[in-house]
């Protein structure tokens, strides 16, 4: 419902015409640490968290309110109520904080704070509110009503801008008006509580964004000629980050190294994991580590870091010569990178050495393959979800082959680069018939003499 805003008077903001009348005003509301409604026996919860219990029970049972003043027993400020539905509305009296701590239980909805109470460890001189402070820090999730002397308008819009839902004049109340006034409190306590949890929500996903934004890697390629292009797209559903990674630097002499990897899985552990790896690998690099003493220290890494034993990781790593015509492969693993360039068809690169994925063989070995690459190329490196995708409506996939004729036919057609690397993502989400359950990460990397 929307929330009303509170105004200086005696009774609450929002009047519901579908209230009903009350009885006339009662004796006292009962003696001090009961319920005057004792007779309704209470269903207890033994399902769900705190707030959804004290926001939600509205719903399903009769309401429950919490006097807190120093002599209940004979003041008549709590008349006989009723709820919207015509339930007696029960009432619990409490003399003191302390009593008010014990009887404060998940079936209380709402809170009548008699506001001349004195605080606990406080004199008169003190905070004239501290009470109400005291009792918003007790109870937080509760709705709370602040019961103040008769044109003391001031001290209750201050109550209510401190976080009481309303407040009352003591000697205007009626059965009527206070049943109003404790539905109003709770449904405002309930919208209050809402907002906060969605702009609660809505910060941390900011924030998460915010942080797997910066977890995405800023190619180091100053210096070199070579064009850098790249496509991700996680699985999972919301998020900005997966288990696929990749990474592009260039060392001192000149040499630029390429990887791209995937870590078995999709959650935010897999993800996790997958950066710790992408930063450990730019790190040994630029350390001067390569081949088959870089992956050994990675595999290191995984070994130590992945919160189970099943849990592996398949690499591919690719370091090109100052003069950009040669390279060396190593494979963890992992699909070969697919090579095309001017006058020759696309094709895979050489995988008969593929040594194992990381973290499956410990001292496993991973044999380093020189590769020639000519003039004038394009070098395209993948995850496995670029190629695991299905084929229409039946169970094949499109695999490498399919990859490699796709990405043909689209240079083909001379597309180079971004545009290139979209076609391609683009065409196998289609040919899947829809999103790609798998992440998926591409880079691309062009010489152009």
């Amino acid at each position: 419902m929307p929330v009303p805003i509170p105004r200086q008077r005696a009774i609450p903001a929002v009047e519901s015409g579908q209230a009903q009348a009350a009885s006339a005003c009662g004796g006292p509301a009962g003696d001090s640490g009961t319920d005057a409604s004792a007779q309704a026996p209470r269903t207890p919860d033994t399902a769900g968290d705190t707030t959804d219990k004290v926001e939600n029970h509205t719903t399903h049972t009769n309401l429950t309110l919490l006097l807190i003043e120093d002599d209940p027993a004979g003041s008549p400020i709590v008349p006989d109520m009723l709820d919207q539905a015509g339930k007696p509305i029960r009432v619990r009296t409490a003399r003191n904080l302390t009593e008010a701590e014990r009887l404060l239980t998940d079936d209380v909805h709402c809170i009548l704070l008699d506001l001349a109470l004195p605080a606990p460890g406080r004199s008169d001189s003190d905070d004239e509110l501290a009470v109400l402070k005291h009792v918003l820090e007790l109870a937080p999730r509760h709705a709370v009503l602040a019961l103040t002397a008769s044109g003391d308008a001031e001290r209750g819009a201050e109550a209510v801008r401190v976080g009481a839902q309303d407040y009352l004049f003591r000697d205007e109340l009626d059965g009527r008006l206070l049943s109003r006034a404790i539905r109003y409190a709770v449904e405002r306590k309930r919208s209050e509580s809402a907002e906060r949890r969605l702009a609660e929500g809505k910060l941390r996903a900011q924030e998460n964004r915010r942080l797997e934004r910066g977890l995405l890697p800023t190619p180091l390629l100053e210096g070199s000629s070579l064009r850098f292009a790249a496509r991700y797209r996680p699985g999972r559903s919301r998020a900005l980050l997966g288990g696929d990674f990749y990474d592009v630097v260039r060392t001192p002499d000149g040499t630029v190294h390429a990887m791209i990897g995937d870590v078995c899985g999709h959650g935010p552990d897999e993800a996790a994991l997958g950066v710790e790896l992408r930063i450990a690998w730019r790190a040994l690099t630029l350390a001067g580590l390569c081949g088959d003493q870089l992956l050994g220290t990675l595999q290191q890494v995984l070994e130590h870091e992945r919160a189970d034993d099943e849990i592996f990781a398949t690499l591919c790593t690719v370091d090109i010569a100052p003069d950009g015509r040669r390279a060396g492969l190593c494979l963890a693993g992992h699909p070969s990178p697919l090579l095309a360039g001017p006058g020759r068809p696309a094709r895979l690169l050489p995988y008969d050495n593929n040594g194992p994925a990381l973290g499956l063989l410990p001292g496993a070995r991973w044999p380093r393959m020189q590769v020639e690459l000519g003039a004038e190329w394009s070098l395209m490196l993948y995850t496995d979800g670029l190629i695991e995708g299905r084929v229409g409506d039946g169970r094949e996939r499109l695999g490498q082959e399919g990859m490699t004729e796709m990405v043909r036919r689209q240079f083909a057609e001379g597309l180079r680069g971004e545009q290139l690397l979209r076609a391609a993502v683009n065409e196998v989400r289609d040919l899947n018939g829809g999103e790609l359950t798998d992440d998926v990460a591409v880079l691309l990397l062009d010489r152009v003499p």
